[in-house]
């Protein structure tokens, strides 16, 4: 482990006992890193989104620092949960833009100042998060390679280390969930 991964380590184990220092020392080693993460999940958005990488940083780490029931263990444990968080608020913004696209909350602005995010782009990532949660409710740990390799942007090695498995293992697995997705996907959209 690296010396920086296991600074992050023992802020997480401080700030899980108490510590609200801890937290303060942590995002700053941690604030590149969940960049990235963003940055992963917004290259498959509309190249007009509406949401920026520090948008969903900021967004996501208001989310991670209000779990008061996680017992922080390491730092893969709390970027996995920051992959969830940002995939949450995405889901969240496209639904929220679809409604907002059906009536709700009417108001009028001109076209320069209309959301960017694609109606068909959200109703793909409504979709997916859809789709994924079938998938958990069969296989919580196929959901979980899913989420770390294709939002969080993690490596098939980053992923066997977070869940304890083998390279091999995590390939079969990431093969298995895709083609479960593209079936209930493909599904999906020929029922539309």
């Amino acid at each position: 482990m690296r010396d920086q991964d296991q600074d992050i380590t023992e802020l997480l184990l401080r700030w899980s006992a108490g510590d609200e220092d801890a937290l303060d020392r942590m995002m700053p080693a941690v604030y590149d890193e969940l960049r990235r993460l963003a940055a992963s999940y917004l290259r498959r958005e509309h190249r007009h989104r509406t949401l920026d990488t520090v948008a969903l940083v900021s967004e996501a780490y208001l989310r991670l620092v209000d779990q008061s029931r996680v017992e922080w263990q390491n730092r893969d444990q709390f970027f996995a949960l920051a992959a969830r968080m940002m995939r949450r608020v995405l889901v969240d913004h496209a639904r929220s833009h679809r409604y907002a696209k059906r009536g709700g909350g009417r108001q009028r602005v001109s076209l320069d100042e209309a959301p960017l995010l694609g109606e068909e782009r959200a109703a793909e990532l409504v979709a997916l998060h859809e789709a994924l949660a079938d998938l958990a409710a069969l296989d919580p740990d196929l959901e979980r390679v899913v989420e770390l390799r294709y939002f969080g942007g993690f490596s098939q090695d980053e992923v066997g280390r977070i869940l304890g498995w083998s390279g091999r293992t995590v390939a079969r697995r990431w093969r298995l969930a895709r083609a479960w997705l593209h079936e209930e996907l493909s599904g999906a959209a020929e029922a539309r």
